[in-house]
């Protein structure tokens, strides 16, 4: 798809996951045993061939830009073009812009050097597995301005009431955007949009001092612009809360709902890190659990994640717990519907116990 580049716009999201974002944006959370969250919007549009792709980021971005490095694990280190991360660095004396249409404004020189003449822009928090093909195929189509795209939800939940919904009428255009709790067509902050039309409603929105591409540029003027709604129908995680991240973690363990989200056409592509298989020491037990490499498995673990590198050892019981890279469990511990971050160290015969609907959470290299 030559046509269209990427932005993945995370300033406007919030870091509601609590100890998870203590030290990191939320783009750079990890799930599902080997990826971050940002993996699954970078796949996606590496996927649909988006070769010149931008994050815009505001906070807490070394670990991100740690994970993303030159973006060669997505075949995005490219001479020409390939993956830009675009922190604030401005200098600009003479610059009114306020919020996110800083990013647009002072970046300007990705978009007129990009020989695309459309742009996706998405957020991080939506997981999924999308074709951006037939979408852009719709939004050509249909000739819109914009299209915005959604997934009708049949079952509301907790996590759905944070998210934008969209109302269209019988033709598919959008008349209104709102956070109606009782609509079910859940918007995932994805949208395609022409080039010069972008920057022209930046421009727009800068000189009225607004601060909110996609609340003042977009969703004050639907009678002005034509805005179409692409359906989505498959695999969907709102991760905006550590309940949801929790909910969603665990539903993995499930293979339908892991064949739906990973065993796609379309792969999901993380950064490589060379490490030998799990190690299974004798007397060990292991059911209904995602082990990624380099783990050592002495102990008991049952209903889990464990992320790469997570050493178990004798004596010790896992239970419906999410352990990210590098955790060291020591032996006769017992911890159950806990998410322990990375490099956690727990002493011998600890005991950890929360709760599935919230689960006891332990920051990143603390030692208990």
């Amino acid at each position: 798809m030559d046509s269209m580049m990427g932005v993945i716009n995370l300033d406007s999201e919030l870091d509601l996951l609590n100890e998870l974002t203590y030290f990191r944006c939320g783009a750079a959370v990890p799930f599902g045993g080997r990826y971050r969250l940002i993996d699954f919007v970078l796949s996606n549009m590496v996927n649909a061939k988006i070769s010149d792709t931008a994050v815009f980021t505001r906070r807490k971005y070394r670990s991100l830009m740690d994970h993303l490095g030159t973006g060669a694990a997505w075949d995005l280190d490219r001479k020409r073009g390939g993956l830009f991360i675009l922190p604030p660095d401005w200098n600009d004396p003479s610059d009114i812009s306020q919020g996110d249409l800083q990013h647009f404004h002072n970046n300007r020189d990705f978009f007129d050097r990009g020989i695309s003449q459309y742009v996706l822009i998405t957020g991080s928090q939506n997981v999924c597995n999308i074709d951006y093909n037939h979408a852009f195929k719709y939004h050509l189509e249909t000739g819109a301005d914009v299209t915005v795209i959604y997934k009708p939800v049949p079952n509301l939940e907790e996590e759905h009431k944070q998210c934008h919904k969209v109302e269209m009428d019988e033709t598919g255009r959008v008349t209104a955007i709102t956070n109606d709790h009782f609509n079910h067509y859940v918007s995932l902050d994805m949208m395609i949009i022409h080039k010069k039309l972008l920057m022209d409603i930046v421009d727009h929105c800068i000189a009225r001092r607004m601060d909110n591409f996609f609340r003042d540029g977009i969703i004050q003027n639907l009678d002005q612009l034509k805005v179409m709604g692409y359906s989505y129908h498959g695999y969907l995680a709102v991760i905006n809360s550590i309940e949801s991240y929790y909910k969603h973690s665990m539903s993995l363990l499930n293979p339908k709902v892991y064949r739906n989200l990973f065993f796609n056409e379309n792969l999901i592509l993380t950064k490589v890190k060379d490490e030998p298989p799990a190690k299974y020491i004798k007397g060990s037990s292991v059911k209904n659990s995602l082990i990624a490499n380099g783990c050592v498995i002495e102990g008991t673990v049952e209903n889990s994640i464990l992320f790469r590198g997570v050493h178990v050892e004798k004596g010790t019981v896992i239970k419906n717990s999410i352990v990210m890279q590098r955790c060291d469990i020591k032996e006769d511990s017992l911890i159950e519907n806990v998410i322990l971050d990375k490099d956690v160290v727990l002493s011998p015969e600890r005991t950890l116990v929360g709760c599935s609907e919230q689960p006891y959470v332990v920051a990143k290299r603390k030692v208990i």
